[in-house]
Order: C-alpha cells, then sequence, then structure tokens
C-alpha cells in the first residue's frame, strides 16, 4: 500500500499565492462574459439582486470549504468529503456534479475566448480558434503543476489589470438611468431568482483550488489564505463589473460573447484602441480560467479513478507527475464541445447545475462530518452550525433555479436534433449510475486506504510546520 501510494502521489509545490492565482485564474472569465445573459431574465436590478444573493452564498461557502479541505486535504475536492461523510456512491454522485461542472466550463470559455480573436480579428474563423485554444492549453498542462500555476498567475494578474483598466475607463461614463428605468425590473422579484443560473457564472468553480490541495506545501495554514483572499479579490470584481457594464448600457439588448469590450464600444467607438486593449487584456482573463479549470477536471478525474470510481489508467502519472489521461479524455468531449458553438450559453446552463448540485452535496457532507466526526482534525473551522447552514439553504435556492428556470426549458442541439438538457443530464447521471453498480463499486479501494494519502500529507504537512517552526525560532 505505501509504494501504491508513493506512486499516485502528486508533486507538493504550491503556496498561498499558487491557490490564489488558481483559485481567481478559475473563476476570472467569469467577469468577462456568460454572467450578461442574466440580464436577459433578470434585467439589470434583478440581476445585481441575484449577484448579492450569490456573493453571500460564496462567502459563506468558501470559508465552509477552507475547514473542509484543511481537514481533509484531498485531489478529489468535494468527492472525497462526500464519500467520508456519505459513503461510497454519495461520492461518485458528487464527483459526477464536478466534473459536470468542469467538464463543461472550459468549452464555453473557449467558445468565449475564440469571439474574442474574432472581435479582435475578424477574418479567423472563431471556431478554428476556439478549438485551436483548448487544444493548446491541455498540452500546457502536462508541463507540471508549478510550471502551469506560473502561467496562470501571469494570466490572472493580467486579466485583473485589464478589469482595472475597463472600470478606470467606463466609470465615468456610466448613466444611473439604465439602472433605475421601467425595463431594470422586468419581472420583479421573478427576476431575481431566474438570473440566479447566470450570478452563478462569476463564482463558478472558485472551489477548484480545493482540487490542488495535495499539491499545496503546507496544506493547513495555506489553503485558507488562498482561498479568503480569493473570495475577497472576486467579490471586489464582480461588484465593480455590474456596476460598470449595466452603468454603460450593457443590460440593453442581445446578450454578446464579449460584453465588456461592446460596453466600451457603445461610449468609444467600435474601432476605438480601448475596446480592443480590454478585448485583447480580456483574452488573458479566458486563458486563465481555461487552464486553470482544466488542472481542476483532471485532478477531479484523477482523483475519482485513483479511488477506483474510474478506470485505473486514468490515474496514472507521467514523469512530471501529471495525470495524463486525465487531462486527455475529459479534454476531448470538452474540445467536441467547444467546437459546436452554437449552445455556448447551454454549455455555461449545464456548468451551472453541476456547480449547484456539488455545493448542496458539499454543504451536507460538512454537517454530517460534524456530527460523525467531531475530533476529526480541523485547522480552520467555522461558525458551526450558522454558517454551513446559511450556506446550505441558499445552495437549495441556487439548484432549484438552475433547474426549474434553465434545465427543464432549454434544449442541445445535437445530430440535427433539439434534444431537451434535461435528457442529457439523465442520461450522464444513468450511465454513470450504471458503471458505478456494474463496475466501479467492485473496484473501490477501502476507504482507509483511499484516505491513506492523508496521513503521509499530514506527517509531511508536521514535518514542514516543525521545520518552518525552527527557523523561526532560530
Amino acid at each position: 500500500m505505501a509504494n501504491n501510494s508513493e506512486n499516485q502521489k502528486l508533486e507538493k509545490a504550491l503556496k498561498p499565492i499558487h491557490l490564489w492565482s488558481i483559485g481567481v485564474g478559475m473563476v476570472i472569465s467569469g467577469q468577462y462574459f456568460g454572467w450578461n445573459n442574466g440580464f436577459t431574465e433578470g434585467g439589470v436590478v434583478g440581476l445585481m439582486l441575484a449577484v448579492a444573493f450569490m456573493t453571500i452564498f460564496y462567502t459563506a461557502f468558501i470559508f465552509c470549504f477552507a475547514e473542509l479541505s484543511t481537514s481533509i486535504p484531498h485531489a478529489g475536492g468535494s468527492s472525497a468529503y462526500a464519500r467520508k461523510a456519505m459513503g461510497s456512491f454519495g461520492g461518485f454522485l458528487t464527483g459526477i456534479a464536478v466534473l459536470i461542472e468542469f467538464v463543461f466550463a472550459p468549452p464555453a470559455i473557449a467558445v468565449s475566448t475564440g469571439s474574442y480573436i474574432h472581435f479582435l480579428n475578424p477574418s479567423i474563423n472563431p471556431v478554428y480558434a476556439t478549438v485551436a485554444v483548448f487544444i493548446f492549453f491541455i498540452l500546457i498542462n502536462m508541463i507540471g503543476v508549478k510550471g502551469t500555476a506560473i502561467i496562470e498567475m501571469a494570466a490572472t494578474i493580467l486579466a485583473l489589470i485589464g478589469l482595472t483598466i475597463y472600470y478606470v475607463s467606463g466609470i465615468s461614463h456610466v448613466k444611473l438611468h439604465y439602472m433605475t428605468s421601467v425595463n431594470a425590473f422586468p419581472h420583479g422579484w421573478a427576476g431575481m431568482f431566474m438570473a440566479i443560473p447566470f450570478a452563478i457564472w462569476f463564482y463558478l468553480a472558485i472551489e477548484g483550488g480545493a482540487m490542488s490541495a495535495e499539491e499545496v506545501k503546507n496544506p493547513h495554514q495555506d489553503i485558507p489564505k488562498g482561498f479568503l483572499s480569493t473570495i475577497l479579490t472576486l467579490a471586489l470584481c464582480t461588484i465593480l463589473t455590474l456596476l460598470v457594464t449595466a452603468g454603460l448600457g450593457g443590460g440593453i439588448g442581445r446578450p454578446s460573447d464579449n460584453p465588456l469590450p461592446q460596453a466600451l464600444a457603445s461610449v468609444y467607438g467600435e474601432h476605438a484602441f480601448i475596446p480592443k486593449l480590454i478585448a485583447v487584456i480580456g483574452l488573458a482573463g479566458l486563458i486563465a480560467s481555461l487552464n486553470g479549470i482544466i488542472i481542476g477536471y483532471s485532478r477531479q478525474t484523477f482523483a475519482l479513478s485513483r479511488a477506483g470510481y474510474f478506470p485505473k489508467f486514468l490515474s496514472k502519472l507521467s514523469k512530471r507527475r501529471i495525470p495524463t489521461w486525465g487531462l486527455i479524455v475529459p479534454g476531448a468531449i470538452g474540445v467536441i464541445a467547444a467546437g459546436n458553438a452554437d449552445f455556448a450559453s447551454q454549455l455555461i446552463i449545464l456548468s451551472a447545475f453541476g456547480a449547484a448540485l456539488m455545493y448542496f452535496l458539499t454543504m451536507i457532507s460538512m454537517i454530517i462530518l460534524r456530527q460523525k466526526e467531531p475530533d476529526l482534525n480541523r485547522p480552520f473551522k467555522v461558525y458551526y452550525p450558522w454558517v454551513p447552514v446559511l450556506a446550505l439553504i441558499f445552495s437549495v435556492i441556487a439548484l432549484f433555479c438552475v433547474f426549474y428556470f434553465t434545465i427543464l426549458g432549454e434544449t442541445i442541439p445535437l445530430f440535427g436534433l433539439n434534444i431537451p438538457m434535461i435528457a442529457v443530464l439523465i442520461a450522464i447521471f444513468g450511465l454513470g449510475t450504471g458503471y458505478y453498480f456494474l463496475v466501479g463499486r467492485h473496484k473501490l479501494l477501502p476507504i482507509e486506504e483511499e484516505f491513506g494519502v492523508l496521513d503521509i500529507l499530514d506527517e509531511e504537512n508536521t514535518e514542514t510546520e516543525e521545520m518552518t517552526s525552527a527557523k523561526s525560532s532560530g
């Protein structure tokens, strides 16, 4: 068992700054596109209320997530917490929810990347650009986690610089009448709930940093620092992005795949320097999220395979300690989806549903673990039960809104047919559940062996803390 654990250990190379860059980077594209579809559903005011709701939820959730990921620093993230709390099938369902979120988000981001490139150079076919960018970053992720994290940090910082330029150049042109007109709240309070699936896009994938927990040098101390700095950064950006875009009239008309440059173009002109600059820098944001979420889905696939849920070849590591097949197989699904640019908004909805379901199952898992394992080592604790219960209630509302307002009424154009989205989800969970009961559950590692890697990590972490303490006292 020790030899097997050694062969399936990821490289420990990440610090809080890397976690921050991965966390913000995974989400930062949500500032540049996707969320603006919520204007159509709820109007400016409805979307603002939905964003306020989701900001409260994500703040509570990320505090809970910091507790879970420091007590269980496992590459499976939520699926690992769910298995420990609810058993193997609960862990499997949560893992499928995470993969729905992380496999369908990258092609949606890649589609927007192609749209931004086409905005800058109309002669470039956006579909070709979409597929090429996606494949390129799958290959980039094979260089090793530290090198990938450095690329992620550079792209994230550049994307934040782009947002700052957007705020400075746009805020003086904001007009309040866009936010106070009759059309600003067309559906009343119902519009807020209708806009929640798109408000999620501002923060979607923030939890992906937990999938790098086994690669953090000092998880007990570094994970909370990385997570809390991430939510502060994203909350501030979300408020400013929404206010400036709405104030420039970005909530009027047909939703765009590049809303920030389009909003500035309405003030400065389509061919002005500033909109083009934001489009160029916006690519950094899209690249950061695409790259970061690729990290996330590969680690989730690796963890599910290592546990025995998926075929073992998916957890095989390269010489650089990278789960190569965990990158390639889900990536191939994403590339195929990205190549069909006709349903980018449906990809966003599918990803949001996976996220909302995962949030609900994660909060259930946390509450069960508090009752089931009160003595579990928790280096970081939230105020219990109020914070987890608040996050649980909000996650139920978010899951209902995504399912009722989007999933039930949406179709996906596939093979010349408009297939109901609910049918696609039933097929995914049906096939997954069938595989689990026929194959997966018979090949699962015993829970003690799967989580035995945490004992090794905990020993290494203790040694690291002792060395750090010795250096400080010296």
